[in-house]
């Protein structure tokens, strides 16, 4: 009886450890591929499964994640027969396990060579400054030829970068004299199209200064001939208006005259007043009227007169 106990418990405890340890938990983006006896029977999925002892086994354990292989340079040749070395990134994700278990052998060699015999094709067709200056076309070809080879190995190729594009020493060499060159060049450029400017600046603030010299000289002369025409019309006016007074300093005297009942020897005494101022000017001849040769027999009585007394 006690024999039978222990025996019982013995295979309890072994059917028990069986039973736990062919109990299996996929975690998150992970997939098993499950044979049975051998052959391929399913693709365990994220949960809690059961594998049957004995029978089932783990044939692999795959990873959903998107992935990422750096592969070592490649010697490729381009269309100018230049040699260099590129590496490239490729950025894959596997979407059929089953097929990724057994659809090649060694998954990422096969895509490792595929992507180096596929960038030799690309890049033998290019020249040395294409493949510089093209990596994002180089990038999506090299994409599409892998995506479409890659998808019976239930891979998908989700990107391809050209991490390093290594030319040949000489060549470096080459493309830097040359960008140097270039930058020497457009500093050539820059600095005369400075020189340029500044030259143009210069001529066009010494026309500024001309004009702005030369509407200055003008309002200059237009403020002076205006002053001169000023003092002109100031001075025009004050002789009229001496003019003017004399004339009004005549009309009074004869105005007085005339209320004085002035006699004719009187009017006599005046002409010989306008004779006398008439005969201190520069007439080179002199017209004596009669009344003043009579007025001068008259004057010559009268000193006679004077004299005598």
């Amino acid at each position: 009886m006690g024999l039978t106990v222990i025996i019982c418990t013995f295979i309890f405890i072994v059917l028990a450890l069986l039973i736990f340890t062919n109990i299996k938990v996929v975690p998150q983006s992970k997939a098993y591929v499950i044979e049975r006896l051998g052959t391929y029977h399913v693709t365990w999925q994220t949960g809690l499964h059961l594998k049957v002892p004995f029978i089932d086994r783990i044939a692999k354990k795959v990873s959903l994640k998107e992935q990422v292989v750096d592969f070592k340079p490649q010697p490729v040749i381009t269309k100018d027969n230049v040699t260099m070395h590129i590496d490239t990134v490729v950025f894959f994700q596997i979407t059929d396990p089953k097929l990724y278990c057994y659809g090649v052998e060694h998954p990422l060699s096969a895509i490792e060579n595929l992507s180096a015999t596929t960038l030799r094709n690309i890049i033998g067709d290019l020249e040395l400054d294409s493949t510089l200056t093209s990596r994002d076309t180089i990038n999506a070809k090299i994409r599409v030829i892998l995506d479409e080879a890659t998808d019976p190995w239930g891979i998908k190729v989700n990107r391809v970068e050209l991490k390093n594009i290594i030319p040949p020493r000489e060549i470096q060499d080459a493309m830097e004299k040359q960008m140097k060159a270039e930058r020497e060049r457009r500093e050539a450029i820059l600095r005369a199209e400075g020189e340029k400017q500044s030259r143009i600046l210069v001529a066009e603030g010494h026309k500024e200064s001309k004009i702005l010299e030369a509407e200055a000289e003008k309002q200059s002369a237009i403020l002076k001939a205006e002053a001169v025409k000023e003092a002109k019309i100031r001075e025009a006016e004050g002789e009229a208006e001496a003019i003017a007074k004399v004339q009004a300093a005549q009309a009074d005297a004869i105005k007085l005259l005339n209320e004085a009942d002035a006699n004719e020897a009187v009017l006599r005494i005046k002409a010989l007043e306008a004779f006398a101022k008439a005969a201190d000017g520069q007439a080179t001849k002199i017209i004596i009227p009669s009344e003043i040769q009579g007025l001068a027999g008259l004057a010559e009585g009268v000193m006679a007169s004077v004299k005598s007394k």
